[in-house]
């Protein structure tokens, strides 16, 4: 029974290792989004990808890659890219809208218990998300707004393995700029995959591509 209740404490302390040691001061993240995650006035979809089965119905597709660096324990900053674009309807009567931009962007993982919020799951933890930059999104015919750009809003990754997280975002995005509208923003929910690294394994790795 004691052999038990030990290999059950040191199970449960060893996920949590698992989960801290991947935003660890030094490591990488890398992966992407699902969503273009800039404000949209198009047919936005709720998880960034959507095709129309119907006649004349439209379709959306977006993608977010980032990149970032754990300055310190839980905190990371890096960058984003976003790219999407919509299609509502057909011929010439169809409305089409594009998004981009770069933005910088910064990431802050909650510890079990801080700030009163633990952990779902063993392998999981809460994060807040923040990003600026430049962007646009220009609906043809309709709203067009480019210019500075920013979001914010909460996060969950689960771990399925040590370096590979799945995550959940609810964002607020909006962009303040020039065009038909001088202020554009919108709520958006996204999905992604992000992997993370030792700085030290990917320098190896660019070394060294068999190690890929």
């Amino acid at each position: 029974m004691k052999k038990l209740l030990f290999l059950t404490v040191a199970g449960l302390f060893g996920a949590l290792t698992v989960t801290n040691a991947q935003i660890q001061k030094g490591n990488l993240m890398l992966g992407t989004d699902l969503g273009s995650g800039v404000a949209n006035a198009g047919n936005g979809s709720l998880f960034g990808l959507n095709f129309g089965l119907n006649s004349g119905a439209g379709y959306n597709v977006g993608i977010s890659p980032k990149v970032g660096y754990f300055v310190k324990d839980n905190l990371m900053v890096g960058g984003v890219v976003n790219l999407g674009f919509d299609k509502d309807g057909k011929g010439d009567g169809a409305i089409k809208t594009t998004t981009y931009g770069i933005q910088a962007l910064g990431r802050y993982y909650l510890s079990p218990g801080e700030k009163g919020v633990d952990n779902l799951l063993q392998h999981g933890r809460f994060f807040a998300e923040a990003n600026a930059g430049f962007a646009g999104s220009n609906t043809k015919p309709g709203v067009t707004t480019n210019g500075f750009a920013f979001g914010f809003g909460p996060g969950y990754s689960y771990f399925l393995t040590p370096n590979v997280a799945l995550e959940g975002l609810v964002k607020y995005n909006a962009i303040v700029g020039g065009g038909n509208t001088n202020y554009l923003h919108s709520l958006g929910v996204n999905f992604g995959v992000q992997v993370f690294l030792p700085s030290a394994k990917v320098r190896s790795m660019v070394k060294d591509p068999s190690q890929l």
